[in-house]
């Protein structure tokens, strides 16, 4: 095997398990599918790929973006076997909520990451420890390991549920690392669990994706749209304001009270004002989405809102958060969790009294 490895620690043998064992509480995933390499997660449920006819789509649902397993233990070491191909995002180990480990992983590869270092060093008693998997290329995990421990524990995961689904600026491109994207950051920061449905290209109001949210456990849903649509032009004037309806409403059948936040397009200075082949500017975009927004609201959707592109990243800023114009860099993607993060936890009703 190939891979980053580190210096074992000399604390035992190696307890093996399979990654669809219960001690390991997964997040962030709609099913672990088995293959002959091991478990692949998915964001989106596997028999229903189908029901969306594109190769980008369906290599995007594979990605796992956002998706992570988590233990309570006081080992000293976690080793992870994986195969990971097509992407270059490292893999993020967290502690107590502290990154000790960013791994770069490419192809079979066996990673060993002493849990003796960093805030968890010699400390009492077991601590948090969590693996976010590549947010780019594919990734199927073997076997996950633990050496010199007394207490391994599923993960408690008491927060909110968000589920966000979006474009590239969602699964975001150019972050440092998995749980380092704008969504994670803003996750983290309040205690929420994050189902990250962000498909970079691919975010085309596919019926799939709305039934998916329809039937995940939720406590908010961000739906941020519109950037992929003017650039592969999949909607006209005519045909986006009914679809943005469509999706929301379906949405709605499985969540009819939530708040559900709708995040129209990031500045694009060279887009803004520039049509596309179906003759739609991103302005444009932008308006008839609120335009959808204000049609579900006056028919009684009270729990809609608009987190509006340009009050996150405006247009005279997009040089100095934006890598290529569009997708954010690795600071930016911090300036998006610092904006949209607190227009988000806004949208949560405080919990009900007991």
């Amino acid at each position: 095997m190939s891979g980053t490895v580190a210096p074992r620690v000399d604390a035992g043998p190696v307890e093996w398990f399979a990654p669809d064992d219960p001690v390991l509480s997964w997040d962030g995933v709609a099913d672990l599918e088995r293959t002959a390499d091991g478990w692949l997660p998915r964001r989106i449920p596997a028999e229903r790929l189908a029901t969306t006819p594109s190769e980008g789509f369906a290599s995007c649902a594979a990605m796992p973006a956002g998706v992570r397993f988590g233990v309570r233990t006081d080992a000293a070491e976690l080793t992870l076997r994986l195969d990971v191909t097509g992407g270059s995002a490292p893999l993020d180990v967290r502690v107590d909520g502290a990154l000790v480990r960013r791994a770069a992983v490419s192809g079979a590869c066996e990673v060993v990451v002493p849990l003796t270092e960093g805030p968890a060093a010699g400390g009492p008693g077991p601590h948090d420890v969590e693996v976010w998997l590549p947010h780019l290329g594919r990734t199927q995990v073997a076997r996950v390991g633990f050496r010199g421990h007394r207490a391994l524990l599923a993960a408690e995961r008491p927060g909110p549920r968000w589920v966000a689904y979006g474009s590239s600026l969602t699964h975001s491109m150019f972050a440092a690392g998995p749980s380092e994207t704008w969504a994670a950051l803003t996750a983290a920061r309040r205690g929420w669990r994050l189902h990250n449905l962000g498909f970079a290209g691919e975010a085309h109001l596919d019926p799939v994706v709305a039934r998916t949210i329809r039937g995940l456990p939720a406590d908010l849903i961000s739906v941020e749209l519109g950037i992929n649509v003017y650039l592969r032009e999949s909607f006209s004037p005519r045909s986006w304001g009914p679809a943005v309806c469509g999706f929301v409403e379906t949405v709605r059948d499985g969540h009819p009270d939530l708040p559900l936040a709708v995040i129209t397009p990031l500045a694009s200075p060279t887009r803004e004002r520039v049509p596309n082949k179906v003759g739609l500017t991103l302005e444009q975009v932008r308006d008839h989405t609120v335009a959808a927004v204000r049609v579900l609201e006056g028919l009684g959707d009270r729990n809609l809102h608009i987190v509006d592109g340009l009050s996150v990243v405006p247009v005279d800023e997009a040089g100095d958060h934006f890598a290529d114009g569009l997708h954010p860099t690795a600071d930016g993607e911090h300036v998006l969790a610092a904006r949209i993060g607190p227009a988000l936890e806004g949208l949560l009703r405080p919990p009900a009294a007991p």
